[in-house]
């Protein structure tokens, strides 16, 4: 479109925004009522994660992540030590709190502060931490930081396409599906799409508000059995 006045052409932009950038992420420890991410620390994680991971059930867990299986404890515990050691990912294990060790871990990734983007990912639950509160709680103790602490505007998670278990995931936690990335990778020898999801600092008073709401001890029968499901509230967001 021309602008008869001025004869240029309308180039519309984007609204102004805070540059501050965003705070790094350090090892930290998150503490929730049912779990604490603590910094990956071999060995006071190790031989719990080993053992969550072994057999046929383990093997699948590493299916869609970038490494894995493994083929005895030393190969893992070389992957373990090379993880906790990178600064981005940054991984943080998944203790849990009543038997005090490790169920699982996550990473904060591609770490932006000047355009305060970060990504979960990374992210391996042994069996007894899936399907759990406590899962719940680690991805709720998650963005809580991000946003609250760190200042982060866009918090992103990512996924093999394929990954039906983790997309549903994304959505159940309140990310936003954003499409289809074709021929994103290579892992593995085989092709990855890659599905993106994302939700932002002004969505999150009311993504905190559904996790809080989920996780109050109020919201589950003397059974354990959910009163209110987590999908439910967030499906009313319409994201």
């Amino acid at each position: 479109m021309v602008d008869e006045a001025t004869s240029e052409v309308a180039m519309p932009i984007g609204p102004g925004v805070d540059t501050a950038p965003a705070r790094r992420p350090v090892r930290t420890t998150l503490k929730g009522r049912l779990v604490t991410l603590a910094p990956l620390d071999p060995r006071a994680h190790g031989d719990s994660l080993y053992e969550g991971t072994r057999g046929e059930s383990g093997d699948r867990l590493w299916q869609y992540l970038f490494e894995g299986p493994f083929s005895d404890r030393a190969a893992f515990d070389i992957h373990l030590r090379r993880i906790a050691a990178s600064e981005d990912p940054l991984f943080f294990a998944i203790v849990d709190s009543a038997s005090g060790k490790a169920a699982g871990y996550a990473a904060y990734m591609r770490i932006e502060p000047v355009h305060r983007v970060i990504e979960v990912g990374s992210i391996l639950y042994t069996p007894r931490l899936q399907q759990t509160p406590q899962a719940t709680e680690a991805m709720y103790l998650m963005a809580r930081h991000v946003f609250e602490d760190l200042g982060y505007r866009r918090y992103e998670w990512k996924c093999n396409a394929l990954n039906a278990p983790s997309r549903r995931a994304a959505v159940r936690f309140g990310f936003s599906f954003e499409g289809i990335f074709r021929q994103h990778m290579i892992v593995k020898g085989r092709n990855r799409d890659t599905a993106w999801f994302s939700m932002l600092d002004s969505e999150w008073p009311v993504r905190k508000a559904n996790f809080e709401r989920w996780l109050d001890p109020a919201n589950f029968a003397d059974d354990g059995r959910q009163k209110v499901a987590l999908s439910r509230l967030n499906e009313a967001l319409g994201g």
